[in-house]
C-alpha cells in the first residue's frame, strides 16, 4: 500500500518532521512517482479484536457510620497539626523574647558602664570646681603683722571688730555664726589661718552685722 506523505501522517498520527527523520534514516520505504513521495506499507490483515468484558467488583455502599468515620479521622489529623503548629509558634515567641531580651541586658549593660564612668567624670569635674571656686573666694595673701596703720584700718579681724561695738556677747555670737554660714559662698569674708577678717575698704557688712 501507498501512502502519501499527508496520509501516513494522519494514519499513523506522527509528524511530518518526524517521518522526514524516518525517511533520513532510512527506516521507512519510499517511491517516488510523478515528483510525489510515496511510503510504502505492508498490508497486515487485521486480526479480530476480542473483547474481554472485565468483572468489576461491586463498590461496597457509603454508609453515615462510614462518612462520619472519615470525618472524625480527617478531624483528627488536623487537631494534631494545629497542635504542632501551636508549639511551634510558642517557641518561636518564646526565643524572639529570649532574644530580645539578652539584646536588651545587653544595652542596659553598655549605658550602665557608660552612666558610670560619666557620673565619675561630672562628680570629679565637679570636685575641681569646688576646690576653684574655694581657692578664688579665698585666695588672699597672709596679713602681715608689718602692715602699716592704713592697711590695718582696711582689713579688720571679725572678733576684734565685733568686741568695739560694745554689743552682748550672744548678740556676738550669733553675728560670727552668720558669718560663718555664708564664708564657703560668700567672697566678701576672709578666712586666713583659721580667724576671718572684714575688708570694709571693699565690701559693705551692713547685712551680715544688723
Amino acid at each position: 500500500m501507498k501512502l502519501t506523505l499527508d496520509e501516513y501522517s494522519k494514519k499513523f498520527k506522527m509528524s511530518k518532521e518526524m517521518i522526514g527523520s524516518k525517511l533520513r534514516a532510512k527506516k521507512l520505504s519510499h517511491i517516488v512517482e510523478n515528483d510525489t513521495l510515496y511510503i510504502i506499507v505492508e498490508d497486515t490483515p487485521q486480526k479480530e479484536e476480542t473483547k474481554t468484558v472485565k468483572k468489576v467488583p461491586a463498590k461496597p455502599k457509603t454508609t453515615v457510620a462510614m462518612v462520619l468515620s472519615l470525618y472524625q479521622k480527617e478531624n483528627q489529623q488536623l487537631k494534631e497539626k494545629i497542635v504542632q503548629l501551636e508549639a511551634k509558634i510558642d517557641k518561636l515567641i518564646d526565643d524572639k523574647e529570649q532574644m530580645l531580651r539578652d539584646e536588651m541586658s545587653k544595652i542596659e549593660s553598655v549605658y550602665s558602664k557608660k552612666d558610670e564612668q560619666l557620673k565619675q567624670v561630672l562628680e570629679l569635674l565637679n570636685t575641681k570646681l569646688l576646690v576653684q571656686n574655694r581657692e578664688m573666694i579665698h585666695d588672699v595673701e597672709p596679713i602681715q603683722k608689718s602692715l602699716d596703720l592704713e592697711e590695718q584700718n582696711k582689713i579688720v579681724e571679725l572678733k576684734e571688730y565685733l568686741k568695739s561695738l560694745n554689743i552682748e556677747a550672744s548678740q556676738r555670737k550669733i553675728i560670727k555664726k552668720r558669718f560663718l554660714a555664708v564664708y564657703d559662698k560668700d567672697v566678701r569674708v576672709i578666712k586666713q589661718n583659721g580667724k576671718l577678717y572684714l575688708d570694709f575698704a571693699k565690701y559693705d557688712y551692713s547685712d551680715l552685722l544688723e
